[in-house]
């Protein structure tokens, strides 16, 4: 007896858990950390540039941005991550890399919420983590905006 297989998902297809967009200009990082969230459930984005992450925020909704800290520019990153935060749809944002030598950039990640990518095992778990974090501000904004609505009528 032969049993049937599952149908397959279409390659670069997650569960769709959430959609997560993914800044960085090595291509050897991009497609590792593309590969490892799609294999999480995730589907994901990938811009090669902050002038091409901007377009996207620009263009779609993600409920997470990774983004690279130093690409084009030592600033790049964060300007993406600054563009991000302007949505309406408010994602959640972290800067991740492969690399923190500098004293610069010590200082810099005390400030912002860093992944390591190096750290694949824990990688998902804080990618889960920011995205809950995500929902229960929007949650929260709502209950204040209809607490607010409640009390001017």
């Amino acid at each position: 007896m032969r049993l049937a297989s599952a149908p397959k998902r279409p390659p670069g297809r997650g569960l769709d858990l959430a959609r997560v967009l993914v800044v960085d200009d090595d291509v050897a990082s991009r497609l590792t950390l593309q590969t490892v969230l799609e294999a999480g459930g995730y589907s994901v984005d990938v811009a090669a540039s902050a002038a091409e992450a901007v377009g996207k925020l620009d263009e779609g909704r993600y409920e997470l941005v990774l983004s690279d800290l130093g690409m084009e520019s030592p600033e790049a990153g964060m300007k993406v991550l600054a563009h991000a935060r302007l949505k309406d749809y408010k994602p959640a944002t972290a800067l991740v890399t492969a690399y923190h030598n500098s004293p610069e950039q010590a200082e810099t990640l005390d400030r912002e919420l860093f992944i390591e990518t190096e750290d694949v095992p824990s990688l998902l778990g804080k990618v889960a983590d920011l995205i809950g974090l995500r929902v229960l501000r929007r949650i929260e904004r709502s209950r204040r905006i209809a607490t607010f609505a409640a009390s001017a009528s």
